[in-house]
């Protein structure tokens, strides 16, 4: 039982320790831009089902966007819409695709049907900037994304996901301070490194180049960090700028948050079955960082498990294996530094901060999710979280 005991805390405070190393290096993290450069031509694609509510206010907070008008256009992929989205987007000035295939259905699908049968859409344009339908657009993102693919190096960028509703309620403010970690420092200190920042979903940005080759091949309910995983084991890595800012809706209900939570978290399980070995002979054979910190990104568990996980083991050591109370306290003060400087970096107002407190409850409703998703698995089928807008009375 203490080898068990010892292998499992070595695990969890290994991770805690790369946390740490990744913290550190987000401190010094450079963005890679050309400020210099002519703004490229860009497409902004948007997903989008059923997004009639919401699709107005994207379309119109791009258009605010302080970029040549010129050089841009919103072109919105209605994707298997039984309401007026395709309408509602074309009147505030987008163009509209509309797509009609229940047996392929998903944001994945969607993609790859526009990338594969409608490059007439985009043959004109030079980078394609992809962002979901209930985000808000700082008006810089278009610019700094133009910046970011015009460094030769960078032929992927991905900006800074934020919350819109941040300080709407206790869930929502920890989900923008997990997400100040998730979506800043470790993207951040991985490009610093070396590392790819990988894709989030939203904000993310291609040379057209890319995705001529590739399509969109990805179509798991994590499309997004599958298709970077698949480019990362041909050798292409995220760029990561943290000043090219959206922000979109988080879940305020339980309901609501049940539905995300169980899509990204079981989600990001199957991923890890699927690539993970890949990676881990790609670093063995090759030695380069980037595989190895793509074996590593996906180890980690959310940072709701990992802080359950360490509280387990720290009182599995108090009560049985004191030796080793000292190296689970010092993962669990890692795991503060990290969550600290993911606050500090972003600026976080100082709301987030005096939600904090409500972190120990999080964890716990977190318990039979995790319980549900070990039971019964990941549901393979991508499922639309209602928008704050369609609900009715909270739960």
């Amino acid at each position: 039982m203490q080898t068990l005991f010892i292998i499992f805390s070595s695990l969890f405070i290994g991770i805690s320790l790369y946390l740490m190393v990744l913290t550190a290096a987000a401190f010094i993290f450079r963005k890679k831009t050309d400020e210099s450069a002519a703004p490229l031509k860009l497409a902004i694609v948007i997903p989008a089902h059923n997004e009639a509510l919401q699709i107005r206010t994207t379309v119109e907070a791009v258009a605010r966007s302080r970029y040549p008008k010129d050089c841009y256009q919103v072109i919105v992929i209605a994707d298997n819409c039984e309401d007026e989205t395709a309408a509602v987007a074309e009147q505030a000035g987008a163009q509209s695709l509309v797509r009609s295939d229940l047996n392929r259905r998903g944001k994945g699908q969607a993609l790859d049907w526009f990338l594969r049968e409608r490059q007439d859409a985009y043959a004109s344009y030079e980078g394609i900037a992809i962002i979901d339908a209930d985000t808000l657009v700082d008006e810089n993102f278009l610019r700094e994304i133009s910046a970011s693919l015009c460094y030769p190096e960078v032929h992927v960028a991905q900006g800074y996901y934020g919350v819109a509703n941040a300080t709407e309620n206790w869930r929502t403010a920890l989900m923008s301070a997990a997400l100040a970690v998730f979506h800043h420092v470790r993207p951040a200190g991985r490009n610093c490194l070396g590392g790819s920042a990988g894709l989030k979903g939203n904000g993310m940005a291609f040379r057209v180049s890319v995705l001529k080759k590739y399509g969109w091949p990805a179509h798991s309910i994590v499309e997004d960090l599958e298709f970077g995983a698949q480019m990362l084991l041909d050798g292409i890595l995220v760029h990561y700028n943290p000043d090219a800012i959206i922000w979109a809706e988080m879940a305020v209900t339980r309901k609501q948050a049940e539905t995300q939570r169980r899509r990204w978290e079981g989600g990001r399980y199957e991923i890890f079955r699927k690539y993970a070995p890949a990676l881990l002979k790609m670093w063995i054979r090759q030695r380069r960082f980037c595989y190895l910190d793509g074996f590593m990104d996906l180890l980690i568990p959310p940072l709701s498990a990992l802080v359950l996980a360490l509280g387990i083991l720290l009182v599995g050591a108090l009560w049985l294996f004191p030796f080793m109370v000292v190296p689970v306290v010092c993962a669990l003060l890692g795991i503060g530094f990290y969550v600290v400087s993911g606050l500090a970096l972003r600026k976080a107002p100082l709301t987030i901060w005096l939600y904090l407190i409500a972190a120990p409850f999080f964890i716990l409703w977190k318990i039979p999710l995790y319980l549900k998703i070990f039971k019964s698995g990941t549901d393979s089928e991508w499922v639309r979280t209602k928008r704050k807008s369609e609900m009715g009375k909270k739960d």
